[in-house]
């Protein structure tokens, strides 16, 4: 078996398993709830794959913008220098949706919205929603989960 996460919306929480091996995590998905349409700000359910990794190797901390490495490490100072700023760091696993009409193709596309699983700051809540539809982890968290989960690793995302 390929190993899966489950990503529970109302709870908040990521769930790992392949075969026995099993871990949980507390996450942040969007402030705007669960919705699959393109702008929406919503986190997207149904079935997914992991379609890329990102990051490997970076430092937990390391800045993301547009998938690629900034050589910026987040800090508060960083962070009070780029208030607006939605922190992307330490990995990525992009979603891809598997539900043609639901979560693939056209309006609504996961992979044509960005949406990932990655790290937020240390100073953001987790187990609230609060993201722009993206999956928020703790940084040593999203490394632990992107280095359990290969690429083509099912997603299931629900309410």
């Amino acid at each position: 078996m390929t190993a899966g996460i489950t990503i529970d919306l109302s709870a908040q929480t990521l769930a790992w398993q392949d075969g026995d091996a099993r871990r949980s995590y507390r996450v942040s998905t969007a402030a705007n709830g669960a919705g699959e349409r393109d702008g929406s700000g919503c986190t997207p359910r149904g079935r997914h794959v992991v379609r890329a990794r990102i990051g490997a190797g970076a430092d937990p901390l390391a800045v993301f913008v547009g998938r690629r490495p900034t050589g910026e490490r987040w800090s508060p100072g960083l962070a009070a220098a780029h208030p607006a700023r939605d922190w992307i760091l330490g990995r990525i696993l992009w979603l891809c949706g598997c539900e043609p009409g639901r979560n693939r193709f056209g309006a609504v596309d996961t992979m044509r919205r960005y949406i990932y699983i990655h790290g937020t700051p240390p100073d953001q809540p987790l187990g609230v929603r609060g993201s722009h539809g993206c999956v928020r982890m703790n940084c040593d968290d999203v490394v632990d989960l992107f280095d359990r989960t290969p690429a083509g690793s099912e997603v299931l995302i629900h309410d």
